[in-house]
């Protein structure tokens, strides 16, 4: 196994230049743990390793830290029990992630450096599109191509499906939309024709929709635990905890994610109104510039929903994501604002314990 089979590239090459000291290699982190990481180096030798304390003060948020996926540059410990520190955290090509969950304003990265993000979902009780159109917007982000798998097709006529898929596909027309079935891997060939040497797939959806038995057929084993399925919520029990990448025998890696229960945003105004283009169209012809599309004279947006020309849930949709954003950005402001007042005060104790000290050590002196 080489460099190049984990993804390796010219991009990472120029970048691990930069950087690079004697006695430093390349890695890529496959595994994170609560005390350190695991990295893959060249000729597929696994190694331990610790972040160093220039990453962690560097670092202004957590996002900025090394995740599974990151690409470092590992100072190697000369002796056997000697310690390997990650020195530096390579640019990234592609960054997936969300808001972390709850009233948080961080950024938690779900992957990095992956060139397919496969959101996995089904046409029963998973089928929700406004959920679709929260993952598109952040994978969109991320700068990774996207892969929609509508699974468990075994379940449900294939009409439903179909209807499923056609209409995920209406939201993202840049998408590659499939109906497989994970029981008839059905979806094992269309996820290999996705991966081979220097690829990296992630596999994102809720909990129970068949995402761990499709990474158990990648993977040619019972990697993850799969368990019953309830009949009452068709969700299946799986205990898929932590993130992880796995390098395929066949070619390719899998990053696994644990079943995410909610989509928060983390993007930009921009990125919404690239994926709502139809709604932001729209917006051109509203009769005011400042139209809030909530009941304003002359809204073009209220009036196409009027004639049936745009889905009122998409516009809902388009609306709560609006606010979503907006609220994010006032507390990233507001976080700011307290880091800066914090990083102001810390500076004048240091200032004043500064002169203390200088004045202690002049009357020491005798010069006071």
């Amino acid at each position: 196994m080489t460099l190049s089979d984990l993804g390796w590239n010219d991009f990472f090459e120029g970048a691990f230049k930069t950087v690079s000291k004697e006695g430093w290699v390349a890695g890529r982190l496959i595994r994170e743990t609560k005390i350190n990481f695991s990295a893959l180096l060249d000729e597929g030798d696994e190694v331990d390793c610790n972040v160093g304390g220039k990453v962690w003060h560097d670092a202004s948020c957590d996002a900025e830290l090394p995740a599974v996926g990151d690409w470092v540059a590992i100072e190697m410990g000369a002796g056997e029990n000697d310690e390997h520190i990650i020195r530096a955290r390579l640019p990234r090509s592609t960054c997936f992630s969300r808001k972390a969950p709850g009233k948080s304003s961080e950024e938690q990265v779900m992957a990095a450096n992956v060139d397919y993000v496969v959101v996995v979902t089904d046409a029963g009780s998973d089928f929700n599109l406004r959920r679709m159109e929260r993952y598109f917007m952040i994978v969109q982000k991320s700068g990774a191509k996207c892969v929609v798998l509508v699974n468990k097709s075994d379940l449900f006529d294939e009409e439903v499906n179909e209807k499923a898929r056609a209409e995920i596909q209406e939201l993202s027309p840049e998408a590659e939309v499939h109906v497989t079935s994970a029981t008839r891997e059905e979806g094992l060939e269309v996820l290999k024709s996705y991966l081979k040497s220097g690829v990296t797939l992630t596999m994102v959806g809720s909990s129970g929709v068949g995402k761990s038995t499709l990474v158990n057929q990648l993977l040619g084993e019972e990697w993850l635990w799969t368990g019953e399925v309830n009949e009452v919520t068709g969700k299946g029990r799986h205990t898929t905890v932590a993130r992880e990448l796995v390098v395929l025998e066949e070619g390719g890696m899998l990053v696994d994610n644990p079943g995410i229960r909610e989509v928060q945003m983390w993007t930009d105004e921009d990125t919404l109104r690239d994926s709502f283009t139809d709604v932001e169209d729209l917006t051109q012809q509203c009769k005011f510039r400042d139209c809030k599309h909530q009941g304003d004279k002359g809204c073009a947006i209220e009036a196409a929903v009027k004639a049936g020309e745009l889905d009122p849930a998409r516009y809902e949709g388009f609306l709560r994501l609006d606010e979503e954003i907006e609220e994010l950005n006032f507390r990233r402001k507001k976080r700011q604002m307290i880091v800066e007042r914090w990083s102001k005060r810390n500076n004048r104790v240091k200032a004043r314990n500064r002169e203390d000290r200088i004045e202690l050590e002049k009357e020491q002196r005798g010069e006071l």
